[in-house]
């Protein structure tokens, strides 16, 4: 072999041992820096779930709808409200279910279960990408609000927009061309400390903002004061308001309203209203119903207990006495949850059942649901390995596995294997009760009676209103997916604010967990005067 011949070989040896260790480049690849080329990471059940059930959200808005509301078949609708009577503008808001009504009511609660979330699980919704979008959500309802008193102080009414015979018409909100009148309250405690509740809750969501925060405090402060000036509910108006969101009573909405006043102003009088024999003993607010744990837009007594309790778990000092009663009473509620109780029967499914008088079921789930995980969080932040339910120990992690499994219920493992979330799944409801989804968006304008053939058609629906969370199943697990039974296919705006509280609950590896601070911004180490005396338990 000459030399030229050995030189190319050695040197042909040498550029394929060069290949082989990577060292000469491969010219034909881009390079890219090594995040882009790491595995996209994989989002949990409930993080896609959770994705989802904030559209349900854009889907109801009212008025002029802002350029990013991505859902195609929807548009601007109702853009006169308020304007052509004696009141104000009232343009915006969210409609409440399937038909063009703002009930402001259950849009309070639905707005402050959302503020809740988003102070306890701010991490979570930044690590799904969710936490400019759910802000944005809460501040169209809270702008609303803001539009249905007068802005200076005292106030001496609240409008609001029910609209009589509006269930008869079945039309895309976008066409309604029909007066849309305005009713007014004057003597009503309920609603106004409702609305309280959602304005003094997205102080805290917005409390980088102090401007709009300090604003929303303001307003907050002269609405509660309205509801104790003015004592009674709202639905003995006899509007269409009270036909379908009948409050049973007001003091639950002291307690609750009072109870987030606190955490928004630290002002310890409030505390003091919210612990005051009339509002919470036995004759006022803890006595009025016998499901007390079934949180929801008429009950929040769940809510109002676990919130209170979250002072006495991570604060201690002066809330230790008065505050004793409630936390004893929120560990009862928990034990409610669980199958060692008798409190709530299950459907063979697993599904636990509160509240049966109601068929809107899934609304009660996803608050227990929202609570029980969130309950679970505050026991362990505070290093408490559980509670006791008699003469059991019930570890936290149970009370998260209950929330676990009553989420995956209406995520699909059921008996129908159907996901109860609209869009979410394989199989899920395609015959939603709702207008705007149920009648194409095709340039056609269609009149109220018009568009019942939309209403009656076994078709599915031409557009998905995705995230909506269904009215649920029955007792016994059976499901109709028919527009014409509401009591299966309805969504409702207050239902899907707790399946999305109990979604970011839930969703994430497990790693991030409640910030105890998050809510101790204005709370003072205040002394209070001494509690109640305890009522009668209410779970045996």
């Amino acid at each position: 072999m000459t030399f030229y011949k050995m030189f190319m070989v050695g040197a042909s040896a040498v550029l394929l041992l060069l290949i082989i260790l990577g060292i000469i480049p491969k010219h034909h690849h881009q390079s890219f820096p090594p995040s882009l080329l790491e595995k996209p990471r994989l989002l949990d059940n409930y993080t896609m779930a959770l994705n989802k059930a904030l559209l349900f959200f854009d889907s109801q808005r009212s008025g002029v709808l802002p350029r990013d509301n991505n859902i195609s078949w929807r548009g601007n609708s109702c853009t006169r409200d308020g304007l052509t009577t004696a009141h104000k503008n009232l343009v915006g808001g969210y409609y409440d279910a399937g038909d063009a009504v703002k009930f402001n009511f259950p849009a309070s609660f639905a707005m402050t279960m959302l503020s809740w979330s988003v102070i306890e699980y701010r991490a979570q919704y930044e690590a799904a990408g969710e936490l400019d979008h759910v802000k944005n959500i809460i501040k169209w309802g809270i702008d609303y609000f803001l539009k249905c008193f007068a802005s200076e102080s005292p106030i001496d009414h609240i409008v609001a927009q029910p609209i009589p015979n509006d269930h008869y018409c079945w039309m895309r909100p976008e066409d309604i061309d029909y007066p849309r009148p305005v009713s007014t309250c004057q003597s009503c405690s309920d609603l106004p400390a409702e609305m309280a509740a959602a304005l003094a809750s997205a102080s805290l969501v917005f409390g980088d903002n102090v401007t709009y925060s300090e604003k929303l405090v303001h307003a907050a402060k002269s609405l509660f004061q309205f509801s104790m000036d003015h004592p009674g509910t709202y639905s003995i108006l006899g509007s269409d308001a009270a036909k379908y969101y009948d409050s049973t009573n007001f003091h639950d909405e002291y307690v609750w309203g009072a109870a987030w006043m606190y955490y928004a102003t630290g002002d310890p009088s409030y505390i003091e209203f919210a612990t005051k024999k009339d509002n919470a003993d036995f004759s006022g607010a803890f006595g009025r119903v016998t499901d007390y744990a079934g949180l929801s837009w008429d009950n929040k007594i769940a809510g109002a207990l676990v919130l209170l309790s979250r002072l006495r778990i991570f604060l201690g000092r002066s809330y230790k006495e008065v505050l004793k009663v409630y936390h004893e009473q929120a560990n009862l509620f928990m034990c409610s949850y669980l199958p060692l109780s008798s409190q709530f029967s299950r459907t063979r499914g697993g599904l636990i059942l509160i509240n049966q008088e109601d068929p809107h079921r899934l609304q009660y789930v996803v608050n227990a649901a929202f609570l029980a995980a969130l309950y679970s969080d505050y026991l362990k932040v505070s290093e408490t390995p559980g509670i006791l339910c008699g003469s059991d120990f019930v570890a936290s992690g149970i009370l998260r596995n209950f929330s676990k499994n009553q989420v995956d219920y209406i995520l699909g493992k059921n008996p129908q294997n159907m996901s109860y979330v609209v869009g979410y799944g394989i199989k899920y409801p395609l015959h939603v009760h709702h207008r705007g989804a149920s009648i194409p968006h095709n340039g056609i304008k269609y009149s109220c009676t018009g568009g019942w053939k939309w209403r009656d058609t076994p078709k599915a629906n031409p557009n998905t209103i995705v995230g909506a969370l269904v009215a649920g199943p029955d007792e016994n697990d059976g499901f109709k997916d028919n527009r014409r039974m509401m009591n299966y296919t309805q969504p409702r705006l207050a239902g899907n604010a707790g399946l999305v509280g109990a979604l970011v609950a839930l969703s994430g590896d497990g790693s991030i967990r409640i910030n105890k601070s998050s809510m101790f911004s204005f709370v003072p180490a205040a002394k209070f005067p001494p509690p109640p005396p305890p009522p009668t338990p209410w779970i045996h």
